[in-house]
């Protein structure tokens, strides 16, 4: 687990002048791949600072940095993060301290870096590394709790939830970045007990509220990752939208779990902010006094004195009359995940104690993230109790779910009294009318 070193002090300030209210003031220095927009750039590493990237191949170019911050910049100046990511905290930190001093007020360095500095507006982004497998948890007992209650009232969480982080396998290959269109589904769906199932557009399609954590330095098939260890396997953090088809996930999820209402899109913010820019974000973690106690591969004391992050996250809907008429998204639910049940080092110890090999770039979701309020649903299935009791927009307009030319957008924060209020950028992504449904 990161502690706080001079990268996190709140009085340092930076030669980039656009930093402002930005979510990426010097304290973040978040890791991403981009390129110019409309360019035949290859894709390679950067670094936000403001409404700026650091250019890391230009910087390694002119041999700005040595020793150990050069090889983690030459690394992260790659087509992908992967090879950095697998480097480990020491390169990971070396690089961050070398690009923290560099961007200060008042640095040497400053006019070398300014000539490696890309504006944001002109970038375009792709995802920030090649994400081999993808484990989505279950972690929010408050999305456990009135998600499941949508469909099992009198028992909603199932016998196993207070001693086991729950999981299943995604798949990796429909992961994009935000920006992308999103396209409606289909598949089986069957409407209530007294018809029988039939091929379908999905009528319920959802957002899901998350966090995605991305694997750094792996661990050897068939050792298992200790929960205080847990954080030194993990790069960092970025915003994630598994989005569900919730007619098509609640007719096929028993007993293996769900499979077309998930597999066709996950989405992914571009930057990735790193575990020891969140140090001055950790939180206790403890459970109520009635709960089990977890196991003890799953307890440390440095799990409950710090094992929680404050993160708060929004998402906003913009529907495709709003835009038109120029209004902008609107909130529809706000959660933290410090209410999580389960934390970040209990998920990667739990994903590993039966000696499951992690490799960097490996992508864990934290499940949905809710509160107790219905204005602290990551979902519109908790929202609207499962398109029962439908929300109302500013404007009048309704939904129950998700209509086409709908955009959702997730934002993500930290910010604490004597810490640098930081952010995680924006993931944002456009519902497209479906491709041609095939009849069967």
């Amino acid at each position: 687990m990161s502690g706080l070193n001079e990268t996190h002090d709140p009085s340092l300030t930076s030669w980039v002048e656009s930093i402002g209210s930005s979510d990426f003031p010097i304290q973040n220095l978040p890791f991403g791949i981009f390129r110019r927009k409309a360019s035949d750039e290859g894709f390679r590493g950067g670094v936000a600072i403001g409404d700026q990237i650091v250019d890391l191949q230009a910087v390694v170019a002119k041999s700005l940095l040595t020793g150990t911050a050069l090889e983690a910049a030459t690394a992260a100046s790659a087509s992908t993060l992967n090879d950095f990511m697998a480097l480990g905290t020491e390169y990971w930190s070396a690089l961050r301290l070398a690009l923290s001093r560099a961007l200060r007020t008042g640095a040497e360095q400053e006019p070398q870096f300014r000539d490696c500095l890309v504006p944001q507006s002109d970038a375009e982004y792709t995802l920030p590394c090649t994400i081999g497998d993808f484990t989505d948890f279950f972690a929010s007992i408050h999305h456990a709790t009135k998600a499941s209650g949508v469909y099992r009232p009198d028992n909603p969480l199932p016998p196993n939830y207070k001693w086991i982080p729950i999981c299943y396998h995604g798949r990796s290959s429909s992961i994009e970045v935000s920006g992308v269109s999103v396209h409606r589904p289909s598949g089986q769906v069957r409407p209530s007990k007294d018809q029988p199932p039939h091929l379908a557009l999905s009528e319920r399609l959802d957002h899901e509220l998350e966090l995605g954590f991305y694997v750094g330095s792996g661990n050897a098939r068939g050792e298992s990752v200790t929960i205080d260890e847990a954080e030194n396997h993990v790069f960092g953090v970025s915003l994630l939208n598994d989005w569900s088809a919730r007619d098509v996930q609640a007719w096929e999820t028993r007993p293996l779990g769900p499979f077309l209402g998930k597999n066709f899109a996950t989405t992914v913010s571009p930057w990735v902010t790193t575990m020891e820019a969140l140090a001055p974000y950790r939180a206790a973690f403890s459970r109520a006094a009635d709960d089990p106690s977890p196991l003890d591969y799953l307890t440390s004391a440095a799990n409950s004195e710090s094992g929680a992050i404050d993160i708060c996250l929004e998402v906003l809907l913009q529907t495709e009359k709003m835009q038109r008429d120029g209004h902008p998204p609107e909130r529809i639910g706000i959660s933290n995940f410090v209410d999580c049940y389960w934390t970040l080092a209990q998920l990667v110890a739990h994903h590993t104690v039966n000696g499951c090999n992690l490799v960097p770039g490996d992508l864990l979701g934290s499940g949905t993230q809710s509160g107790p309020g219905r204005e602290e649903s990551g979902c519109m299935l908790e929202l609207t109790s499962g398109g029962r009791n439908p929300v109302t927009l500013s404007n009048g307009e309704t939904r129950g779910f998700l209509e086409d030319g709908d955009t959702v957008v997730f934002r993500g924060w930290c910010e604490r009294e004597g810490a640098t209020r930081i952010g995680f950028g924006e993931l944002s992504n456009t519902i497209q009318t479906a491709h041609s449904l095939r009849d069967s």
